[in-house]
């Protein structure tokens, strides 16, 4: 009997389904109807499918918005316009997103296809941008829990839907039916603001390019055809004001869509004009050329290569991608104003690589396991073009944020570029190098000169002090020395000066199979030679000499800080390895065991350092 009462209260626990308190009360009552009453079970639960699209997850608002500019491009527009309205005060204000273009517009079928889930007139069509029929969806839900759609294909006759998540979660029908549009002779006054009236950002008016200008009619100015997609009242926005909502959906869909501003779309964030973005730098019209006026304004094709790719490991079955590395003039670009290199070009913001999918972006940012992790991938910009085709290998997801490349398409990626970005890394290393080590002629640097100044008050005196025959040699060894430390821009003479008047001399050298610093000590110098090659110089001495930033374009400088605090940093570093220059050259001078064990040290001092921070 027992049994039979727990496998009752069992049974009727497994019928009371313990939702949360916010579940759509819709979506309870039809799931405890079908549990009890066993009703037909349908494919979907609109009530909670809808509720859950919500929190698709994308990226940011901006992501979620290129989903409806990516249906107007489908669509043929060639003007798509992107709003962020703020209305109300304090904790009253809300903020309503819109999207507007003048693409070829829905008829009230296609409309009503449209407005469902999974309905699309481009359903597993990998020639253009969208696959599935679940973007325009998906993404107006995610920032606000209403979508308006508006729809036309001749003036005057706007045809609407609204999808209302709170609406659908009432619905207490068992299969939750899409109604028919309905029709419109024009607009309401709440969206038709939107076209002629300024928005709050930018505050400067005349920025504001508004699509219907004082007594234009707003339906002329529709268009003959088009779509609006309006989401009021949004309550998930990525960032809480309309500026930052603005400035950071310019600066986005400037570099997705670039390819399509280029070819003549005209794409508005809140009435202003967006000008491409190009992050390889090879576009003549991308929007960096306006802040150069040095002749040197593009990047530099080195590589173009067309790479055969399976659809999936193993196939036979390939499709063509084309991979391009372009170098940024990185001679020319690097003596420019840092404030224009890092706002204006956006040289350092991490896009090595961009990825672009029939001509749209679908991925930007950096791939070491590509490249490398060095900071010398600022300095050029891999650009693979894919082909639908290869989504699945790609890892394109369906609300195209990103990519998740498949193994073997790396593989293949590397085998075919990978020995000229190992060439390209090493020609901007060695050419950062030289503009670490570029130091003024004729003089010795502030470190050579402070540890010269020192070296009385040493308590162990250098050793080997010349005898008179060698004082007398001494100018002419000391002009043969020079000659092998002469620095660019140096004359024969300059550099005998130099020399003469130094105590210890900073060289630099680049050798890849080298220690990281090399010392010797002749004619009374200590020399210590630093090994561009090494990482050390990369990853420690070159970010510290950058602290020391040239005349006029410097942070420190502009925020008046004196210029021995600004080469502080950099003499304390060099005074550090130029103590232990003088220190090993005094203990390599008391016999030829010690001079061995001093060098077998540093050899293996520098291996042990390089695997620790390279490994």
């Amino acid at each position: 009997m027992l049994d039979v009462q727990n496998a009752a209260r069992d049974t009727a626990d497994n019928l009371n389904p313990n939702w949360g308190d916010d579940a759509p009360r819709g979506g309870k009552t039809v799931m405890n109807r079908i549990l009890k009453e066993n009703a037909t079970v349908p494919l979907f639960f609109a009530q909670t499918l809808v509720q859950s699209m919500r929190d698709v997850g994308y990226n940011h608002t901006t992501s979620a918005l290129c989903e409806h500019v990516d249906n107007a491009v489908e669509a043929g527009a060639t003007e798509v316009r992107v709003y962020f309205r703020e209305k109300g005060k304090g904790p009253n204000k809300t903020i309503d997103v819109a999207v507007y273009d003048n693409g070829r517009g829905m008829n009230p079928a296609v409309l009503k296809v449209a407005m469902a889930f999974g309905g699309s007139m481009y359903y597993g069509n990998r020639e253009g941008i969208a696959r599935f029929g679940m973007g325009m969806k998906t993404a107006a839900l995610s920032i606000s829990p209403i979508l308006e759609a508006y729809s036309w294909q001749e003036p005057e006759a706007i045809y609407t839907m609204t999808l209302d998540v709170e609406a659908v979660g009432k619905d207490r029908a068992n299969l939750v039916q899409l109604p028919d549009p309905t029709l419109l002779t024009e607009l309401s006054d709440e969206v038709a603001d939107l076209f002629y009236k300024p928005l709050t950002y930018p505050t400067n008016r005349s920025e504001q390019e508004l699509l219907v200008a004082d007594g234009e009619s707003v339906a002329d100015k529709l268009g003959a055809s088009g779509t609006i997609i309006y989401m009021p009242d949004c309550d998930r926005l990525h960032y809480a004001k309309v500026k930052t909502l603005v400035d950071h959906a310019v600066k986005e869909m400037a570099r997705v869509y670039r390819r399509d501003i280029a070819r003549g779309l005209r794409l508005c964030v809140n009435n202003r004009l967006v000008d491409p973005f190009d992050p390889t730098y090879s576009m003549a019209n991308a929007r960096h050329v306006r802040f150069l006026d040095i002749s040197a304004k593009h990047s530099r094709l080195i590589l173009s290569k067309p790479v055969q790719i399976p659809l999936s490991e193993g196939s036979v079955q390939t499709a063509p991608i084309t991979i391009k590395i372009y170098k940024l003039p990185i001679e020319e670009w690097s003596a420019l104003p840092r404030k224009t290199q890092k706002n204006d070009l956006r040289v350092f913001d991490g896009i090595t690589v961009t990825i672009l999918r029939n001509d749209r972006e679908v991925f930007a940012g950096s791939m070491p396991n590509i490249t490398t992790r060095h900071s010398v991938t600022s300095w050029y910009r891999i650009q693979i073009d894919f082909p639908g085709m290869l989504d699945e290998a790609f890892g394109v997801a369906t609300n195209k944020q990103g990519v998740r490349l498949k193994g073997y398409v790396i593989d293949a990626i590397k085998d075919a570029i990978g020995d000229d970005i190992t060439t390209l890394n090493d020609e901007i290393k060695r050419f950062q190098a030289q503009q670490a080590t570029a130091r003024a002629s004729a003089k010795p640097s502030a470190s050579e000169a402070k540890a010269g100044e020192a070296d009385p008050f040493q308590q162990n005196a250098m050793p080997g002090a010349p005898s008179p025959e060698e004082e007398e040699q001494l100018d002419a060894n000391l002009r043969g020395l020079a000659l092998t430390l002469k620095r660019d821009d140096e004359t024969d003479e300059q550099a005998f000066e130099r020399v003469k008047n130094s105590r210890y001399i900073i060289d630099f050298r680049h050798d890849d199979y080298w220690p990281f610093y090399d010392v010797k000590h002749r004619f009374g110098r200590v020399i210590l030679t630093i090994n561009t090659a090494h990482p050390f110089f990369a990853e420690l001495y070159q970010p510290v000499s950058k602290m020391v930033l040239p005349q006029g374009g410097t942070d420190h400088q502009e925020a008046g800080v004196p210029p021995e605090t600004q080469e502080g940093p950099i003499v304390a570093l060099d005074l550090l390895r130029l103590s232990l220059a003088r220190t090993q050259s005094r203990l390599a001078s008391t016999g030829e065991e010690a001079k061995k064990l001093l060098d077998g040290m540093r050899r293996e001092w520098s291996e042990t350092y390089r695997v620790q921070m390279t490994a």
